[in-house]
């Protein structure tokens, strides 16, 4: 049986083996290399190796290839309303050929997942700015996290973005209002995050250069530099010194704080990078509930 397929254009670029996991499944890398071997996957009409980057409008074929398709539970895509897809168009920072960045409200999540859930990708994939081409997310941010968010313009640039995080070229600033008075004004935290992966226990070393911003008995707002990027991080790391972000359900460290916010008081507050010698910086400002609380606690900050 052969089976052949037409490359789209937002794959252009993309390693066959990786091409193959998104239209079948996941399909064993070892599967993958004896097929190409035996010449069961060609393109063009040409055996390749693993490695090869397809491009637009390759010709990709299947000869006898022996993998059952992946039953998966299907992601059910966000239909946005004008009105949605109009508001998060106001939130947009920057807008340029290769990319958006925008100042992502809290409560929204980046992508969506097996449940019909509001999302970025879905909501921007419907926007006139990116009539053409797709949304593609480059970084991560929780869906309770609010600030500053890039989605690249096409897939090129996603992988130069993509690439500058890995590196750690990307270097981002968060602000946090957390439950009571951090001791040390300023410093790095080091530690070692657990986290499960299938009932299987991982540990990753954490680090983050943080500084106390203002401060009194009752709350402390702190200015955060994550250098590794693991999951929660932040969170994390401030419930493990006894002090958990104010709205943070999971990682809470008071009894005192539950019920005062539903809002997680975390920002994506700065961006900076380098593409081809020129600087990008942005800022996002703090969201109003952000604001208020900060008055609540007699905290100052200014922009």
């Amino acid at each position: 049986m052969t089976r052949s397929f037409i490359v789209e254009s937002t794959c252009n670029n993309m390693r066959i083996d990786r091409w193959l996991r998104n239209k079948l499944g996941k399909v064993p890398q070892s599967l993958i290399e004896k097929s190409l071997r035996l010449g069961k996957i060609k393109i063009n009409k040409k055996k390749i190796k693993s490695s090869f980057k397809i491009k637009t409008n390759d010709k990709i074929e299947l000869f006898n290839f022996d993998f059952k398709e992946k039953i998966k539970h299907e992601k059910k895509q966000f239909n946005p309303s004008t009105e949605v897809i109009k508001s998060n168009e106001n939130l947009i920072i920057d807008n340029n050929k290769d990319f958006i960045v925008i100042n992502k409200s809290a409560g929204i999540s980046v992508q969506g997942g097996t449940k019909s859930k509001k999302n970025l990708v879905d909501i921007f994939a419907k926007s006139e700015i990116f009539q053409g081409t797709k949304p593609f997310s480059v970084h991560r941010l929780d869906k309770d996290t609010s600030g500053v968010f890039i989605i690249a313009k096409n897939r090129e640039t996603a992988q130069l973005l993509t690439s500058l995080f890995r590196l750690r070229k990307v270097h981002k600033t968060y602000l946090a209002i957390c439950n009571g008075e951090i001791d040390k004004d300023s410093g790095e935290w080091n530690d070692d995050l657990i986290r499960y992966d299938n009932g299987k226990k991982i540990i990753e070393k954490a680090k983050t250069i943080f500084k106390v911003i203002d401060k009194n008995t009752n709350a402390s707002l702190v200015e955060m530099k994550p250098i590794t990027g693991r999951k929660h991080q932040l969170r994390k790391q401030l419930f493990n010194i006894g002090h958990s972000i104010f709205g943070d359900k999971k990682y809470n460290s008071s009894v005192s704080s539950k019920g005062i916010n539903k809002d997680l008081m975390l920002h994506s507050y700065q961006i900076k990078f380098m593409i081809n010698e020129k600087k990008y910086t942005y800022k996002a400002l703090l969201p109003d509930y952000f604001n208020k609380l900060l008055k609540t606690k007699r905290l100052n900050f200014s922009n």
